[in-house]
């Protein structure tokens, strides 16, 4: 028997046990993401995880995400990617916290969301691109011209470092969702998963809420929904539809060209529609003390006035809480406040005008199903332009109608209206929903949701 001096044992066992450690969480490395409870939760039978995956070390880029695992059988479950828009607004406080997460925040707690998306799947929210919620860098020069490009990249990388965290996740089938300004992000992301084929992402299929696919079509048809549901007189509504064609809007705007009489009729239509009336839903009452800014960041201010939801107070005092963003492993970097969409980040805006309704035609011809919904009370994106495309896009595709124009239902309830192209491209409208479908119809949104990931059409009897 070798005989050892005290602290070389001492010191054997300590090295063993640092290495052991290294070895376990190096193997688990999604255990130091894991959420033990965030505050004012009640209580739950699902894991939630939430932390940061570095996209660019160099530069010390990181995207924030937030993952709650299904309610029931995760491991049976797909995973299902989601996106809000803007571009630069949050996915943790709109998605996860206002719309399908688990929780909505109320006063100093939680409280359950019965009709959360993660019955039904995995759920993970990303902020993206970098300089929105808690994503960050440390050099403030990526917060300047940030691209439709730079941010698909952004994304495919969280992806692929993600399944290193959760390898568990790697083969589950994917589907990618999300809604405004994500028309642009899931496409485009989605196009990429395809090219990088040797990273074998499981893509299944996309589906995509009050979507920007075609700036000009989805935008024109403000004027006619504005009319046609009482907002504007049918003189503004003959200058609006005659005199401003927004197909070039954004570019002339930000030049300074945009015709004199078009600057006045979009001033008259604001007058008209009010600041009092949600232009995300025209038929909510507003929250006359918040104001919620998204609105601000899809569109010019003289295109669109902010609008006002409570629910938005309510997660930005709690997000901004120490001990949340302690719970969430989260910090401010650069920022003082975590806000719901960005004020720091520099989006190229032009990419608006370039269509992703053509991507979108691209992953349907490489067999990834598409989903195209609308809530039918957003006058931001109406349900009208958002119709037409993919009706124009299915003829184009030469896809025959499956499914007839028809009701569906949720409950004994109509839940809306669809129509279905081949076996590949679907539209549906939700009914009494707004630009944000989730939040102001669960039930209905659950339901849609559910159908989509089963591939099964929309209910057709109560």
């Amino acid at each position: 028997m070798i005989s050892l001096p005290w602290k070389t044992i001492v010191l054997t066992l300590i090295l063993f046990h640092v290495t052991s450690s290294s070895i376990e969480a190096e193997a688990s490395p999604s255990l130091l993401d894991r959420i033990t409870g965030l505050p004012g939760q009640p209580p739950v039978g699902f894991q939630q995880y939430s932390g940061y995956v570095t996209v660019d070390a160099k530069k010390q880029r990181a995207l924030f995400y937030y993952f709650a695992e299904a309610e029931i059988d995760p491991a049976s479950k797909p995973l299902v990617l989601w996106l809000n828009g803007g571009p630069g607004c949050s996915s943790l406080g709109v998605g996860a916290f206002s719309e399908n997460g688990p929780f909505r925040p109320k006063g100093e707690v939680l409280v359950r969301n019965e009709h959360s998306w993660n019955r039904e799947a995995n759920m993970l929210y990303l902020e993206t691109p970098i300089g929105v919620g808690f994503s960050y860098s440390t050099d403030t020069s990526s917060y300047e011209a940030v691209t439709d490009h730079i941010t698909a990249r952004d994304n495919l990388l969280f992806l692929q470092k993600w399944f290193e965290k959760f390898p568990q996740y790697r083969n589950r089938s994917l589907y990618v969702t999300g809604e405004s300004y994500a028309g642009h992000y899931v496409p485009q992301l989605a196009e990429l998963m395809l090219q990088f084929k040797e990273h074998h992402f499981n893509l299944k299929g996309i589906a995509l809420g009050n979507p920007v696919l075609e700036y000009a079509t989805d935008f024109n048809s403000r004027a006619e929904f504005f009319w046609s549901h009482g907002l504007i007189s049918d003189s503004t509504y003959k200058m609006f539809s005659s005199v401003c064609n927004y197909s070039r809007f954004v570019s002339e705007y930000y030049r300074g060209s945009v015709s004199p009489i078009c600057s006045r009729v979009m001033s008259q239509v604001s007058r008209e529609t009010s600041k009092f009336v949600d232009k995300y839903d025209v038929t909510l009452d507003v929250c006359i003390s918040s104001v919620f800014s998204q609105s601000k960041a899809l569109l010019p201010q003289q295109v669109a006035d902010s609008i006002d939801v409570c629910v938005e107070d309510e997660v930005v005092n709690y997000l901004n809480r120490p001990d949340v963003q302690k719970a969430l492993h989260a910090r401010l970097v650069g920022v003082r406040h975590w806000a719901v969409c960005s004020n720091i980040l520099g989006y190229q805006v032009l990419d608006v005008e370039i269509p992703t309704i053509t991507i979108v035609g691209k992953l349907i011809k490489a067999g990834i199903p598409v989903l195209v919904y609308s809530g039918d009370q957003d006058s931001v994106i109406p349900l009208t332009g958002s119709r037409t495309l993919i009706h124009g896009l299915a003829e184009q595709l030469r896809l025959n109608t499956t499914v007839p124009y028809r009701v569906w239902f949720e409950g004994q309830q109509v839940g809306g209206w669809t129509q279905v192209y081949g076996n590949m491209l679907s539209f549906a409208t939700i009914r009494g929903a707004s630009h944000e479908a989730p939040f102001s119809q669960p039930e209905r949104s659950l339901v849609l949701f559910k159908s989509f990931l089963e591939g099964r059409p929309l209910p057709e009897v109560f």
